[in-house]
């Protein structure tokens, strides 16, 4: 069975990375994992204040997690995996990618600020050759409709 990973992060391109990675597996007979990804730098304090932000944060991202996977649930039937790392995000995404070897798309949602699509988008494309699965990257233009045609 392929897995489709799609980043959970606070971008507003997230959103349609995410309905993309639920309407491709549904189609598929597919599966989602969600990664999201703290940034270490986030608990350089003292130790106690140190594990109660990781702990806030953790909190954040399940709860953010939970409104995707509600919607993956009842909208798309398809019932979606949560991986909380702690590192750099693209290293996270790679050593993801390799542990877990039915991964079989990486889907990144664009970002249409005028300064480009994203640090994820950028960064991944520019390995895109030497990765081993392919990355789909999904315009956050794209309408709810737009997106049901495309998958």
């Amino acid at each position: 069975m392929r897995k489709f990973l799609v980043i959970l992060d606070d971008s507003r391109e997230c959103l349609n990375a995410m309905r993309f990675a639920a309407m491709r597996a549904a189609r598929s007979g597919g599966t989602v994992t969600i990664l999201s990804i703290i940034p270490p730098e986030e608990f350089q304090h003292w130790i106690g204040v140190g594990d109660l932000m990781r702990a806030e944060t953790r909190e954040r991202i399940e709860t953010h997690y939970e409104v995707f996977a509600t919607w993956m649930r009842t909208r798309k039937g398809i019932h979606p995996d949560l991986v909380i790392r702690e590192g750099s995000a693209v290293q996270e995404i790679l050593g993801l990618i390799r542990e877990d070897p039915e991964i079989g798309v990486l889907v990144l949602g664009a970002g249409t600020d005028p300064g480009g699509p994203g640090p994820l988008v950028s960064s991944l494309s520019k390995s895109s050759g030497t990765l081993p699965i392919p990355i789909t990257i999904v315009p956050g233009q794209l309408t709810k409709e737009q997106l049901e045609s495309v998958t």
